[in-house]
């Protein structure tokens, strides 16, 4: 049987090598933790249909690779993208370090509007902790992006964390902020009786008239 949905999202999961994101990928799509985990090469896909305020909306997640000699491959996958998890590692600065780069690309390559998450992975492994939930936090503010820290093995926040990016995905459609007819916006309409509900009056289509000739 067919999947219906009212919305399509495409979402990206993006960040430094060995961060977690195949793992936080896994864990949302099969609810598990993924064992055998080694690094990405190129980009990995998965979906899953999700209800969001009362919308049923497919999520279709590319998951890039973060080594740098697969940034020329990743990067082409970022077009058209309307949401990203940004991931970086709590227990290692470095990951945390590279934000700002991996920001610069999403909001470049990808749309100046793209919603973001930051997701600090690895919450479980509090102790060996190298980046503060304060200082993170911080980041997120400043430029403008949601924050939670998440545990792809646990479970905590995953969820959340997707379906966080959607939800507001879905105000911004509601506000008119974003546009789903704009070509590259990320969004599709998987029900065609909803885009005829969204369509203003004034561009429905006007029946001929008999013509009395």
């Amino acid at each position: 049987m067919a999947e219906t949905y009212d919305f399509l999202f495409k979402f990206l999961v993006i960040g430094s090598a060995g961060t977690g994101k195949s793992c936080l990928l896994h864990q949302f799509i099969e609810n598990k933790f993924k064992q055998d985990s080694n690094h990405t090469i190129g980009v990995e896909f998965g979906s899953r249909v999700v209800n969001v305020g009362g919308k049923t909306v497919k999520l279709q997640i590319w998951d890039t690779a973060g080594q740098e000699r697969f940034r020329s491959v990743t990067r082409s996958y970022y077009r058209g993208a309307a949401g990203a998890l940004l991931v970086y590692d709590i227990t290692s600065r470095e990951t945390y370090n590279s934000l700002a780069a991996w920001l610069t690309d999403a909001r470049t390559l990808a749309s100046p509007n793209i919603v973001v998450i930051l997701c600090g992975n690895k919450k479980d492994l509090d102790p060996e902790r190298e980046v503060t939930f304060l200082e993170a936090s911080r980041f997120a503010q400043e430029n403008e992006l949601m924050f939670l820290e998440t545990s792809a093995l646990t479970g905590e926040n995953v969820e959340e964390a997707f379906l966080k990016c959607a939800r507001t995905i879905l105000n911004k459609i509601d506000s008119g902020a974003l546009d789903p007819e704009r070509m590259g916006s990320g969004i599709q309409y998987g029900d065609a009786s909803l885009r005829q509900l969204r369509q203003p009056r004034s561009a429905q289509a006007v029946a001929p008239q008999p013509c009395g000739c």
